[in-house]
């Protein structure tokens, strides 16, 4: 599930929202009121539990082949997206939802080459109804995104950081502990 042009999106496991409220959220860095919602390339960010701990890397301009061949693997693709065991059946059952919001409110986060989200600072009514997203492992299988099952987060993103690999992390307050 990604935006047609236009669009963005915000993902949610509530299917029931008719208006976008600028919040701040207990867990944000930022201080500001926004309304979060996602491009196309961030979409499958959020093809998970909201609560579920992952860590994503994909190549970019300026990736190393050493550094694609550790990071992304023999695997195939461009993507990788890392979880851990415990997360598997809420991968599988989960029902996740989708809401189209028009673009023009939003800008984005940062101005970094890839920033993480868009936001608005207005509230945003979506475009229609919610549309579930369907199996979140599908969804991954059709982008072409290896999905990995890890004991533990942290080896994996204590490596990723430090490569030139793009990457991006989200929960990881809710992955087990670091094992070091």
């Amino acid at each position: 599930m990604r935006p047609e042009a236009g669009q963005v999106l915000h993902f949610s496991e509530d299917p029931t929202i008719e208006l976008f409220v600028p919040h701040v959220a207990a867990t944000a860095r930022e201080t500001e009121a926004y309304v979060w919602a996602v491009g196309p390339d961030r979409a499958p960010d959020y093809w998970f539990p909201r609560q579920c701990p992952r860590a994503m890397a994909w190549v970019r301009p300026g990736t190393s082949e050493e550094d694609r061949a550790r990071i992304i693997g023999a695997g195939g693709g461009n993507r990788v997206h890392v979880i851990e065991y415990t997360w598997w059946n809420a991968m599988q059952t989960t029902t996740l939802y989708a809401y189209r919001l028009p673009a023009a409110p939003f800008h984005p986060i940062d101005d970094t080459d890839e920033p993480p989200a868009v936001v608005a600072t207005e509230p945003v009514r979506p475009l229609g109804p919610a549309e579930p997203v369907g199996n979140l492992i599908d969804c991954h299988a059709a982008a072409g995104i290896q999905l990995r099952l890890l004991t533990n987060l942290w080896p994996f993103w204590t490596e990723v950081i430090t490569t030139t690999v793009g990457f991006s992390a989200i929960r990881l307050r809710n992955a087990h502990p670091s094992p070091s």
